[in-house]
């Protein structure tokens, strides 16, 4: 099947020029209105006309480029499942698959394309298909091929093996985010009613900085895998002014991952900020800030540059940078350092020169550790908000604003990229377990800490 279809990159390489140059495939020009070209790329075109151009003929199937970009972009104006009824609609009727005596060989030059269309779709966009109107359109719609060919029917069979596999790791990470964020909850209750009961601390847990850092990447690697590259446009959804429809959208939000990534970073920079406030003596304090020290030097020179930023949150809580006494007892050169690479001056140039590095070690990578890219999440998300708030999703025209979509999908593509890297190093449950589940305090059950501990240490910090 895939010998006989188009040679598409992958997603490190897809987007290396900008936008879609329609003499990819001399096979296909405008043979729908409604496109509109500049310098042979695709920069702006009607809903209806860019529907069309998604779907294969038996002379023409869409650049990789194109699909990916479409199918995140246009749930801006049309729900998924409306957009593969519209596919399947097109498929059917333009190649007269609906007829009995259809041409068989005309089938035979289709159904690969189609087929490798709904692959892709599956492949990038599966959280789609966790809608019942989805799934049942896709089922329609290669019954009419697996019914047929043999071989039809077993690339059938394998691209919806592969799709309830994804669908089913999926539902099984929710229920794990459910019991982990249930334990952290029992602890913390236990721990305000039993303060004594803190019996543990992260350098109890692992004494080598080296070490956590790996589980910290670990974790990084493994929720943002989970994150469907729609949630980024999801997050930021709002009603299309030319849709009649007021509910159109409400139920578009699915960001749940998106979400519980945020709230990891946040629960980092807490645990840090906890560990540190948590010993009475100003030496032992001291010992920790130095370890996460550590820890976040190791994550920079690892590309966990979330990691890294979270620990830096949360040595500059209030309740950490206000142990003045404490930090006195610190050699802060390391630390010094770090910050000057998260250094938010300049739209985080330090930073952004320090990812574009280690985004190309990982182009040129031999080994797996060299080639995690773990960006800071929030400023991610936050690029991508403004490039979708400072372009108009739709021309005056009321025309698609295809070039904005060409700079999104550009940046969601190489988040796609580094979330598909696996994790080298070697799994600690004990530590991941401490890690994902140790209670933590807000910054003012850190204050009520320090006034606990104050009269242990003559009230010096």
């Amino acid at each position: 099947l895939q010998e006989n279809m188009p040679q598409t990159p992958p997603f490190a390489t897809m987007f290396t020029t900008s936008g879609y140059n329609r003499n990819l495939y001399q096979t296909k020009e405008d043979s729908y209105g409604g496109l509109y070209y500049h310098d042979n790329n695709l920069v702006s075109g009607s809903l209806e006309s860019l529907i069309q151009h998604l779907v294969p003929n038996v002379e023409y199937y869409p650049d990789r480029k194109y699909i990916f970009t479409f199918l995140l972009s246009s749930r801006l104006f049309i729900h998924p499942y409306e957009l593969m009824a519209k596919v399947c609609h097109f498929c059917v009727e333009q190649q007269r698959l609906s007829d009995p005596g259809a041409d068989k060989i005309r089938i035979r030059k289709i159904a690969p394309k189609i087929l490798q269309l709904l692959t892709e779709w599956t492949e990038t966009f599966p959280y789609d298909f966790r809608d019942e109107r989805m799934m049942r359109s896709l089922k329609e719609l290669t019954h009419r091929f697996a019914s047929g060919d043999e071989i039809y029917r077993k690339t059938v069979q394998q691209m919806m093996q592969s799709l309830i596999r994804k669908l089913a790791s999926l539902s099984q990470y929710e229920e794990v985010l459910v019991k982990i964020n249930a334990t952290v909850t029992d602890r913390l209750t236990v721990l305000k009613t039993k303060p004594q009961s803190i019996q543990r601390d992260i350098v109890t847990i692992c004494s080598d900085p080296y070490t956590l850092a790996q589980q910290l990447t670990h974790i990084e690697l493994e929720r943002l895998s989970y994150i469907g590259p729609e949630e980024f446009v999801q997050a930021f959804v709002q009603k299309d002014p030319l849709d009649n429809d007021k509910s159109c959208f409400s139920d578009h939000k699915k960001t749940s991952n998106l979400e519980a990534y945020v709230e990891w970073f946040n629960r980092l920079s807490y645990l840090v900020a906890t560990e540190i406030c948590m010993p009475v003596k100003k030496k032992h304090r001291a010992r920790v800030i130095e370890y996460f020290i550590d820890v976040a030097r190791e994550c920079f020179n690892i590309g966990n540059f979330n990691s890294l930023m979270a620990i830096i949150s949360g040595m500059n809580m209030s309740p950490v940078s206000r142990l003045k006494k404490t930090w006195g007892k610190v050699k802060t050169a390391k630390f010094d350092i770090l910050e000057h690479q998260m250094d938010p001056s300049s739209n985080f140039y330090n930073y952004r020169t320090a990812l574009r590095g280690a985004t190309q070690r990982s182009l040129t990578a031999h080994s797996s550790r060299e080639k995690i890219v773990i960006p800071f999440f929030s400023l991610l998300i936050k690029d991508i908000y403004f490039l979708n708030e400072g372009c108009a999703n739709r021309l005056s025209n009321g025309h698609v604003n295809f070039e904005k979509f060409w700079e999104l999908a550009k940046q969601v593509s190489e988040f796609m990229t580094w979330k598909q890297v696996e994790c080298p190093f070697e799994r600690d449950r004990k530590i991941l377990q401490y890690l994902l589940t140790a209670p933590v305090f807000s910054e003012d059950g850190m204050s009520s800490i320090y006034l606990f501990n104050m009269p242990c240490q003559q009230l010096s910090l």
